[in-house]
């Protein structure tokens, strides 16, 4: 889960970490506003969204008047911002953070991510801020400092120090540094984030270091003991097909393809998806239903892949181990006669019961297409897509008028 740069400041701030003042608006009214408490002459508007690079779409705006704060958030709010890391569809603003201007005399990055190959905690810093650090690191690596931390033993001072003096800087910074890198990764570990950074971490003309930018993202599967993160969650910065999925328990994200998927197992979905893209189609999704897909829990399933408009067929690969092919056939029956399926249906069973579940589908009388092996599916599921889209599929009439293809 990601918050935005205003909370990851709020709660950064809380561990001891140096932020300029700031204010949240969501109309240019409340900028204005904002701007007038904060004081001084100059002001930087920041559109907030889950994306970086937000300053090369045009979402920072640094501002020397109120009518100039005013006439920022009027372009900001409600504008759809599109980044590298959004994707071609963007990001809605819907809220401001008013910011105090900073006397910016340099600019330094630090981050705390959770490496796993190493499984450790790696903190990375460079003595170039500001920019991206993936351009960064392609451009110039031997510019970025790493230092593995011990989870069981924990950040121990000597390397705060030693990330400080990476990052270039003079003796009296120092103590100021460690503090603020103690702080973030107490922060890590204590709201169970796996990433904090700091791009950019300045240094200003009073010699202060001051977090410009932050992001935080958290484990979802820590959110339950974390109710404190939870409440940050910004939903209308995130797929609302994802949002829907997880709200029922189920593990989905939302792809660019028009062949829906409905698998039990992360690597079964995973290998399914490649198989698709082999044979020539493009998924729509990956969605893994689990262990125990119940008719109920397949029937959500299959409303969820069938809400995008996008899809042309549905393929349902289901390797039953722990579950039972029978469960999951009649689970799929149960659903393509609740549903009104207006696209072609593709199913591929094995494990367990296999025969049971096939002989399941095959006596419902439903229109749908068995396939024997992962790869027949993937063919069968591209062909069925192409029929759709040539306008050679007929969708049943009714539930009542279903004959078999």
């Amino acid at each position: 889960m990601d918050i935005h740069e205003y909370q990851a400041k709020q709660l950064l701030s809380e561990y001891g970490v140096k932020i300029a003042a700031g204010g949240l608006a969501y109309s240019p009214e409340d900028a204005v506003q904002r701007a007038r408490e904060i004081g001084g002459h100059v002001w930087v508007v920041k559109a907030q969204i889950h994306s970086g690079a937000r300053g090369k779409a045009g979402g920072i705006k640094v501002c020397k008047t109120h009518d100039e704060v005013s006439e920022a958030a009027e372009a900001l709010l409600g504008k759809r911002l599109v980044t590298h890391q959004t994707g071609p569809a963007g990001k809605q603003c819907l809220r401001l953070y008013v910011e105090a201007g900073t006397d910016i005399a340099k600019e330094l990055y630090f981050s705390l991510l959770i490496d796993r190959t190493h499984e450790r905690i790696v903190m990375v810093g460079s003595a170039q801020g500001g920019m991206e650090i993936e351009e960064l690191a392609e451009n110039n690596p031997d510019a970025i400092k790493k230092i593995y931390i011990e989870p069981a033993v924990g950040l121990q001072d000597f390397q705060a120090r030693k990330m400080a003096f990476a990052l270039g800087l003079n003796a009296d910074l120092v103590p100021q540094a460690v503090k603020l890198i103690q702080g973030c990764y107490r922060a890590m570990r204590e709201l169970d984030a796996n990433m904090v950074e700091i791009n950019p971490l300045v240094i200003t003309g009073h010699d202060e270091l001051v977090a410009l930018d932050a992001k935080m993202g958290f484990d979802d599967n820590a959110l339950f003991r974390r109710q404190k993160i939870s409440e940050l969650r910004d939903k209308t910065q995130e797929d609302p097909r994802e949002m829907a999925a997880a709200d029922r328990g189920l593990s989905y994200v939302g792809l660019d393809g028009d062949i829906g998927c409905m698998i039990n197992g992360a690597g079964l979905a995973m290998a399914t998806m490649d198989m698709i893209k082999l044979a020539g189609g493009e998924p729509a999704n990956f969605l893994d239903v689990g262990g125990g897909a119940s008719a109920e829990r397949t029937e959500k399933a299959f409303r969820m892949v069938l809400q995008d408009k996008n899809v042309k067929a549905m393929l349902v690969n289901i390797f039953a181990g722990i579950n039972r092919c029978d469960w999951i056939a009649e689970g799929v029956v149960h659903a393509v006669k609740k549903i009104d399926m207006q696209v072609p249906l593709i199913v591929r069973l094995s494990g367990t019961n296999v025969e049971e579940g096939r002989k399941i589908i095959k006596d419902s009388g439903l229109p749908i297409i068995m396939a024997e092996t992962l790869a027949e599916a993937a063919e069968k599921a591209v062909q069925a897509r192409n029929e759709v889209v040539a306008g050679r599929y007929q969708p049943p009439a009714s539930r009542d008028t279903i004959t078999s293809l």
